[in-house]
C-alpha cells in the first residue's frame, strides 16, 4: 500500500486549462481538465478531437506537445486549525512547470518522477496555476527517440516500433492541497540487515524529525517488534520470497511523532546477482574476468528469472493507475513469472504496480528513464538526472519487490555510444550506492554474455528460433522476441472496416506497427512474407490472424524451453515484451492493451511452469515420412526434489498417434534440469495442416507439455 497518513487531510482541486501560444500570452479560452490527465485528453475531450486509438487518427494529436499549457484552480477555504499547516502537494509534472500563486512564480521544476510542494496557508480564494512547458526536443534531431536524448522523459512517447510518436504533457500524478500538523513525521525509513545465515535481522527506522516511535505488525496486526531510535535485532524474520520460491510475506511499519502518524508495508530479504556455476573458469594467461553476474539469488538460493519486459501500461501515464497495473500483474503470475524487467523506455511506475509486485512476490528489475540514446555528460541534463533518480530510488527502495536496478535500456552499442564512462551511469551507480546500497546494479541491458533478439520467428538467413536460440550460449536471454497478429475480433475495434483486409502498407495498419515497424525488416511486425512462407495466402483475416498467432506461441514457447535447458549458465529468460501501452495490429506483446491475453500468453505460461517435461525439436515444419527426432528433457526450477518416473513421447497428425519412445527419468534434485535422450520416429502419413507432438509426464500429467508444428505438402 501506498503511505497511509491518517491525520492528514487532501482536498482535491478543480482544475480548467487553457492552451497558450507562449509562456506570458493571456488565455483566451479555458477548458475543464482532469488531474491525473494529460493536456491532450482534456483538449481531445472539449474540441472533439476523434479516438487516438482508432485508424490513424492518432495523426490529429501532432503538435499538441509543441505549446505551453497553463492549468488553473482556485485554492479553497482549507479549515485551518492551530498547528496545522496546508501546501500544494503535486506527485508529478510531465515534464517542466512552472507554479504561479496570484500571478506571481513561486516554484520551478523539471522532471515527471520528482514530486514538489509549495505552502499555500490562508490564501483562499487567490488563483494557483501550473504552467506547463513544451516537450523537451533535441535542436536539430528528426523526429523519434534521439529528440528526448537530453531530458529524463522516456523516450518511447516519441515514438517507437511498437509505441505512437504521442508525446502527453500534464500533470500526471495525484495533486492537490493538503492540511496536514506543522510538526509532521515527514518520513519513517526502513532498512535492515538480515545475518548471512538468514536467522535474525538488525532493524533500524531513520526518522524525520528523528525520535519517532516504531512498531513492526505482522498480517494479524500483532506487534511483533517495537523500538524508536536505535536499531533492534528481529529474531527467526519471516521472508519475502517471490511467489514460486515460498511466500511473500509483508509486515507493516507504523511509525508515530507527536501524534502524526505513518503507515506503509514492508518485506525482509535479500537479494544479490551471482555469477553462474563454472563462471570463473575463465581460461589461463593473460586472464580475463568472468561474465558479469546476472544470476538471481534470493534469500541465499538461486533461481532462474523467468519473466518478460513491462513497458508503459497506457500513451497517457496520467491513466496507469491500481485499476490498469493490477490485472496485468496478475496475470504474470498467473504465467508462472517471477520478474518483470520495468524497461528503460517507459515511465517509472506508480505505487500501485509496485504495491500489486509486493503482494504477489513478482520480483521487479527497475530501469532509469534511459534507452537507446547516447545521453550526454552535460552539467544541466545531470543535475535533472541526479534529482529524478534519487526521488526514484527513495521511493522504490521501500519495496521487497525490487530485485535490480538498471541504468537504462541498449546504451553499451552502436547505436547509443555509451559506456560505463559515461558520467550519466557513473551518476546512477552512485546514487544507487548512496541510497540503496544492497540492491543490485546493472548499467544497462544487454551486457557482456547477455543476449536481446532475435524478435522473429524466422531471421534473414532463414534460421528459426529453434536453430537461433539453440545454438546461443548466454548467461541471459534479457529480451527476445516472436511477434504475431492481433486477435480478429481486436482488430475489428481500431482498424476502419474498408481497411481491414487485405493488410497493407499505408493504412491503419501501419499505424499500429504491422508493417514498417522496426528498421530491419518492412514486412515487420506482421511478417506476411514469412506467413506465407509456410502456409501460402490467406483466404482471410481469421486465417492470416490464427497463422500468424500459431507461429508467434510456437516459438515463444521453444525459447523459453531453450533457455532453461541451458541452465546453469543461462539464469534469465524475459520475453520482448509483456503488455502494450495502445492496441497493436501486429506485435511481440504477451497480453494485447488493455489486458487481453492470447495464444501467445498460454504457450509462455506453458513452458515457465517450474516443473515440465521439454522436448528440443529442431524445425517447425515437416513432410509426411521424414524421420523425426526431439531430444526429451525435465526442467525444474522448483524447490523440490522430482521423483523417478516415466516420460512418453508421440507425433500426432490427423488423429494417428506415432510413438516416438519413453524415458525412464531416473528423478532429480531440487533446481537441476535432468538431459534425456533422442527419440526417433516416421512423420505420419497425412494431409497437410497440424503436426502436434505430445509429450506425457509427471504425476497426472502435470509434467506434461505440447507442440504444435506444421505438416506440409509432400
Amino acid at each position: 500500500m501506498s503511505d497511509e497518513r491518517p491525520l492528514w487531510r487532501r482536498i482535491p482541486a478543480a482544475w480548467e486549462l487553457a492552451r497558450l501560444g507562449s509562456a506570458g500570452e493571456a488565455p483566451s479560452e479555458w477548458v475543464p481538465a482532469q488531474v491525473p490527465g494529460a493536456v491532450q485528453l482534456d483538449w481531445a475531450r472539449a474540441k472533439g478531437l476523434p479516438d487516438y486509438r482508432f485508424g490513424s487518427n492518432v495523426r490529429a494529436y501532432d503538435g499538441l506537445e509543441d505549446y505551453h499549457w497553463l492549468y488553473r484552480t482556485r485554492i479553497p477555504d482549507l479549515g485551518l486549525r492551530p498547528g496545522e499547516e496546508a501546501v500544494f502537494a503535486c506527485g508529478g509534472v510531465d515534464y517542466a512547470c512552472e507554479v504561479r500563486i496570484g500571478g506571481k512564480a513561486v516554484l520551478r521544476h523539471e522532471g515527471m518522477f520528482s514530486p514538489f510542494e509549495t505552502e499555500v496557508g490562508a490564501r483562499a480564494g487567490e488563483a494557483l496555476e501550473v504552467l506547463v512547458l513544451p516537450a523537451p526536443k533535441e535542436p536539430g534531431e528528426p523526429p523519434g527517440r534521439s529528440q528526448a536524448r537530453r531530458s529524463c522523459k522516456p523516450a518511447v512517447s516519441y515514438g517507437w516500433d511498437w509505441h505512437p510518436r504521442l508525446i502527453p504533457l500534464g500533470i500526471w500524478a495525484e495533486s492537490g492541497f493538503v492540511v496536514r500538523p506543522r510538526g509532521r513525521l515527514r518520513s519513517a525509513e526502513f532498512s535492515y540487515e538480515l545475518a548471512e545465515d538468514l536467522s535474525s535481522a538488525l532493524v533500524t527506522v531513520a526518522s524525520d524529525p528523528p525520535g519517532a516511535a516504531w512498531r513492526l505488525l505482522d498480517g494479524a496486526g500483532r506487534a511483533v517488534l517495537e523500538g524508536s531510535s536505535e536499531p533492534r535485532v528481529m529474531g527467526s524474520p519471516r521472508l519475502w520470497w517471490c511467489h514460486d520460491q515460498g511466500e511473500p510475506h509483508l509486515y507493516t511499519l507504523e511509525a508515530t511523532l507527536g501524534g502524526d502518524v505513518l503507515r506503509r508495508r514492508v518485506g525482509i530479504r535479500r537479494t544479490r546477482l551471482v555469477v553462474h556455476e563454472g563462471g570463473w573458469a575463465v581460461g589461463g594467461f593473460p586472464a580475463s574476468r568472468a561474465k558479469p553476474p546476472i544470476t538471481v539469488e534470493i534469500n541465499g538460493r538461486r533461481i532462474f528469472a523467468r519473466g518478460s519486459n513491462w513497458v508503459s501500461a497506457d500513451v497517457f501515464p496520467g491513466r496507469v493507475d491500481a485499476g490498469v497495473v493490477r490485472p496485468l500483474v496478475t496475470l504474470a503470475r498467473d504465467a508462472n513469472f517471477n520478474l518483470l524487467r520495468s524497461w528503460g523506455g517507459a515511465i517509472v511506475n506508480p505505487e500501485a504496480f509496485f504495491d500489486a509486485c509486493d503482494e504477489m512476490g513478482m520480483l521487479v528489475w527497475q530501469e532509469f528513464p534511459l534507452a537507446c540514446n547516447d545521453y550526454p555528460d552535460d552539467p544541466a541534463y545531470l543535475a535533472v538526472l541526479d534529482r529524478e533518480s534519487r526521488s526514484i530510488i527513495s521511493r522504490v527502495r521501500r519495496h521487497p519487490c525490487l530485485a535490480i536496478w538498471g541504468g537504462g535500456n541498449e546504451l553499451f552499442n552502436a547505436w547509443s555510444g555509451m559506456t560505463d564512462q559515461s558520467l550519466a551511469l557513473r551518476l546512477l551507480n552512485r546514487n544507487c550506492l548512496d541510497l540503496d546500497p544492497r540492491t543490485p546494479f546493472l548499467p544497462t541491458a544487454p551486457l557482456d554474455g547477455m543476449g536481446h533478439g532475435d524478435y522473429r520467428f524466422r531471421d534473414d538467413r532463414g534460421r528459426e528460433v529453434f536453430e537461433i536460440f539453440g545454438t546461443a550460449s548466454n548467461t541471459a536471454y534479457s529480451e527476445f522476441g516472436c511477434p504475431g497478429p492481433a486477435p480478429e475480433e481486436a482488430l475489428r475495434t481500431f482498424i476502419p472496416e474498408a481497411e481491414l483486409w487485405p493488410p497493407r502498407p499505408g493504412t491503419s495498419w501501419e499505424t499500429h506497427h504491422a508493417f514498417g515497424a522496426w528498421e530491419a525488416d518492412p514486412s515487420s511486425h506482421l511478417y506476411l512474407p514469412m506467413i506465407e512462407r509456410y502456409f501460402g495466402k490467406s483466404q482471410g483475416l481469421g486465417e492470416l490472424v490464427a497463422r500468424g498467432q500459431w507461429l508467434q506461441a510456437t516459438g515463444l514457447l521453444a525459447v523459453f524451453e531453450e533457455a532453461r535447458r541451458q541452465k546453469p549458465r543461462c539464469s534469465m529468460a524475459l520475453n520482448w515484451c509483456f503488455n502494450e501501452a495502445w492496441p497493436t495490429a501486429a506485435g511481440n506483446a504477451l497480453v494485447g492493451w488493455p489486458a487481453k491475453p492470447g495464444p501467445a500468453y498460454a504457450s509462455a505460461k506453458a513452458a515457465c511452469r517450474p516443473v515440465l517435461a521439454s522436448a528440443r525439436i529442431p524445425r517447425f515444419q515437416w513432410r509426411p515420412g521424414e524421420a523425426f527426432e526431439a531430444q526429451l528433457w525435465v526442467l525444474n526450477d522448483s524447490c523440490d526434489d522430482l521423483p523417478p518416473g516415466q516420460v512418453r513421447a508421440c507425433l500426432v497428425a490427423a488423429g494417428e498417434r506415432v510413438p516416438l519412445g519413453s524415458w525412464d527419468f531416473p528423478g532429480g534434485k531440487a533446481g537441476r534440469n535432468v538431459a534425456g535422450p533422442a527419440l526417433s520416429a516416421r512423420v505420419p502419413q497425412a494431409a497437410p495442416g497440424e503436426l502436434r507432438l505430445e509429450v506425457e509426464a509427471g504425476p497426472a500429467n502435470a509434467w506434461g507439455s505440447a507442440y504444435r508444428l506444421s505438416l506440409a505438402a509432400p
